[in-house]
């Protein structure tokens, strides 16, 4: 496989500062893009440490940044916040999706808005206000999708939370506005997991909407593939889980986004095999992406490029935008520390790099 894209951006850790990531861009109205991200201000890298969001923005696609800003800090008496998503909203507000981790264990997902393109920002609004039970919900980066329909929806992860037991396996569940993201619902439907011994469960999925109108949700297992689940309404109800077995995989999630006329799949294919040493860190390398032609609906072995092909570092948790002649794809690095979950990395991905059969 021939190995793509070029660094733009690479946002290093620090003392006081061990991890940077779970990102998400979006385009302002004056032209420039936006890349806001989950800063760790604390002494671990740990997912219960302090964090708040910070931000740079591009005027010259990608090419060049500007100086960091602080968006969100997390509200007092939280442990953090973290896993970013812009959207922009059918109002023409950008929408701002995080999760606020709590201090009694339990997760808030929130959407704050912006009506002056990123300078101030709304008191932000509880996704999760629709459900009685407080389990733990997991929603990934980059994930928030809007339909042609203009239906808001994501796909967060479910995992009951038992005391001296922690959590149980996941089980996806999804929720869905139908008023630009002032309230919200849980669907009819949840994909359990397929296998009662299955320790890990359905983790960390997400959408895409394929052209005749199914949504298609992936999903992150420790099975040794993402599995997928096809809603023919809109995400209302579910088909039983399935392993894609295209999309082998280390548990690790993957993200699938349009770019122009094509669309790719970004994931780490399984590493783990009868004749293959594992691969560290976390088995989370190489980076390898799959583009399709046809929306999604295929994708073909002889599409595939390295994004990552040096096997002592890790990657995960992508997010992408379109840009001139191409588009931005910014995603973990280990930086040699052993630990995915560590620097960001952006890199440019050029139309002309990619050559579809």
């Amino acid at each position: 496989m021939e190995k793509i894209g070029r660094q733009v951006l690479f946002i290093g850790t620090s003392e006081g500062n061990p991890r940077n990531g779970e990102g998400s861009f979006i385009r302002l109205k004056d032209g420039s893009i936006m890349f806001a991200y989950t800063e760790f201000m604390a002494d671990d890298w740990e997912d219960d440490e302090n964090a708040r969001i910070s931000a740079l923005i591009s005027r010259d696609e990608g090419e060049t940044w500007g100086e960091k800003r602080v968006l969100f800090t997390k509200p007092e008496g939280s442990k953090n916040i973290m896993s970013f998503s812009f959207l922009r909203m059918n109002n023409g507000d950008i929408g701002a999706f995080y999760i606020i981790k709590n201090a009694d264990g339990t997760d808030q997902i929130v959407l704050s808005r912006s009506s002056d393109e990123g300078k101030s920002w709304g008191e932000p609004v509880n996704c999760l206000d629709c459900l009685d039970e407080q389990d733990y919900y997991v929603i990934n980066n980059d994930r928030v999708v809007k339909l042609k329909n203009s239906r808001l929806i994501f796909a967060a992860a479910r995992h009951t939370v038992l005391k001296g037991e922690g959590f149980k396996p996941g089980i996806v569940c999804f929720f869905i506005s139908d008023d630009d993201g002032a309230s919200w619902r849980k669907s009819e439907t949840e994909i359990p997991p397929l296998f009662e011994n299955d320790a890990d469960g359905m983790e960390e999925p997400g959408l895409y909407e394929l052209p005749d109108g199914r949504l298609w949700c992936y999903i992150r297992t420790g099975l040794g593939f993402q599995f997928e689940s096809f809603s023919s309404d809109n995400g209302e109800s579910w088909s039983a889980p399935q392993p894609n077995f295209f999309f082998t995989s280390s548990c690790s999630p993957m993200l699938v986004k349009d770019c122009g006329d094509l669309t790719v799949a970004v994931f780490n294919p399984i590493t783990e095999y009868t004749t293959r040493a594992e691969t560290e860190p976390w088995g989370r390398t190489p980076y390898v992406m799959a583009v399709s032609n046809d929306r999604g609906v295929s994708f073909k072995k002889e599409n595939l490029y390295y994004i990552e092909d040096d096997l002592s570092n890790g990657y995960c948790y992508p997010a992408i935008i379109e840009c001139e002649g191409g588009f931005l794809m910014a995603y973990y690095h280990s930086n040699n520390t052993g630990i995915p979950l560590n620097s960001t990395k952006i890199i440019k991905i050029a139309y002309d790099e990619i050559k579809v059969i």
